[in-house]
């Protein structure tokens, strides 16, 4: 009987230790779990910080390219209107402006913009005048031949002219022919005085200009 206690006691302390050593080590297995877990969520927070640093330098970059172009680019401030729109809750002020883009080797651009303020107005419309922008045809510093253009009640006419002749023309005329790099022309404007009328009349009638037709002419 005795022995047969024994044996039983044995066999009990032998399981117990048997789970004890099996918590022991599930405790054990659970804590480099946790700690290979907690390196891995490091590794991630790197790995995010890594990326954000690497966007934000791109960010930068395109940044400071744009800021290139538009440092590069001439911008004229040609005008600057109150509109207003009606809606259920009452009358809406906004502020419409024009720009004209160049950057005086030959190429321009003209836009209008509607902003809460003078400086998002200005911004929208530079951006759609950066991407409406042309080719002027230019024989040197002038023009190569003359042109007459209409534009609702608009008319303009531009001479060529003669080097050290300087440009004389108004303001909304002068605005898009100094922006496109054009030194010596004659300019008129017949009929409506509306400066976003002239502007858009002068940007078509040099959209027209042709070198071969002044060639011919000369010939």
């Amino acid at each position: 009987m005795q022995k047969q206690n024994e044996i039983k006691r044995t066999e009990k302390e032998g399981v117990k230790k048997g789970e004890e050593n099996f918590k022991n080590q599930r405790k054990i297995s659970q804590n480099v779990k946790a700690v290979k877990d907690g390196i891995e969520a490091r590794k991630k927070k790197l790995l995010k910080r890594v990326s954000k640093k690497e966007s934000i330098a791109k960010s930068k970059k395109k940044m400071f390219r744009k800021v290139k172009k538009e440092e590069e680019l001439d911008v004229k401030l040609v005008s600057i209107r109150r509109v207003s729109k009606v809606k259920a809750g009452g009358k809406r002020l906004r502020l419409s402006v024009m720009v004209v883009v160049g950057d005086n080797k030959g190429k321009i651009g003209v836009a209008i913009a509607k902003g809460k303020d003078v400086k998002t107005a200005q911004e929208k419309a530079v951006n759609k005048a950066r991407k409406r922008m042309i080719k002027v045809q230019l024989k040197g510093q002038t023009i190569p031949h003359e042109i007459i253009q209409k534009y609702k009640a608009a008319k303009v006419v531009l001479k060529p002219a003669a080097p050290g002749t300087g440009v004389i023309a108004g303001g909304a005329v002068r605005s898009v022919v100094e922006a496109a790099g054009i030194k010596d022309i004659l300019t008129k404007e017949l009929g409506s005085n509306n400066s976003i009328s002239n502007v858009y009349a002068t940007f078509q009638a040099l959209k027209k200009l042709k070198l071969g037709r002044f060639n011919n002419e000369t010939k």
